[in-house]
């Protein structure tokens, strides 16, 4: 199957040129959709320049807006029978693609969602509030939606892009993470997770997630649990 990477990127000239190179490491059959969030450190002449010697590399700009917004802008360009949304901080590694991609190549998921809370892989040891946000989080979605997902807020998952072009997302910030689940969820898709490594980042070295994003993210889990079905 031919894989479509979807790329939100804010001021990531540090690990983007990386993150192109590991991608074509994998040596798979691939669309790299990078969406420049209004960027002013040099992030777009980056990806402009690796797309001028490399094929299947697009590169869109948007002012400044959020992540979710640059994942819906990107999302219309996608060409490709599985879509991987990639953040360009390599706190996700490319290398585990086919793993994460792996149920969906097999018929067997619509969604596939990496977790760094089944074990298994390596985790650098985060922030305790955060773990404790995220966990309860993923308790709500449990109670809400009735799953089991054990990471909700990951930001590594993988789509039929079928599936994720059908979402009705709205949300512009970190917001679009619970909206996506909500709505995958709604849909009763079939979900598997899979475990995946992470390597996280800490606010100095450039994490942008706070606590506020936390309570939106309650908000939209009950707005897309209450809202008409689409």
């Amino acid at each position: 199957m031919k894989i479509a990477f979807l790329v939100p990127a804010y001021n990531e000239a540090a690990t983007i040129g990386e993150l192109l190179t590991r991608i074509d490491a994998l040596g798979i059959e691939r669309q790299i959709v990078v969406v420049d969030d209004g960027s002013s450190d040099g992030t777009a002449a980056i990806v402009e320049a690796y797309a001028a010697a490399h094929e299947g590399v697009v590169l869109l700009r948007q002012e400044n807006r959020g992540k979710g917004a640059a994942l819906r802008h990107g999302i219309p360009y996608l060409d490709a029978d599985v879509t991987v949304i990639q953040d360009a901080d390599l706190e996700y590694d490319p290398a585990e693609v086919p793993h994460l991609v792996d149920p969906i190549e097999r018929g067997t998921a619509d969604v596939v969602y990496g977790s760094r809370l089944s074990g298994g892989r390596a985790q650098r040891a985060y922030m305790f509030w955060h773990l404790m946000g995220n966990r309860f989080l993923s308790l709500l979605t449990g109670v809400l939606f009735n799953t089991t997902l054990s990471d909700m807020e990951t930001g590594y998952k993988a789509f039929r892009t079928d599936v994720l072009k059908s979402l009705p997302l709205t949300e512009d910030q970190f917001g679009i993470e619970p909206e996506i689940t909500g709505w995958v969820c709604r849909r009763r898709l079939r979900i598997y997770e899979v475990p995946i490594s992470y390597y996280g980042r800490t606010y100095d070295e450039g994490k942008n997630i706070t606590w506020r994003d936390g309570f939106r993210a309650v908000w939209v889990l009950l707005r897309v649990r209450f809202a008409r079905a689409r």
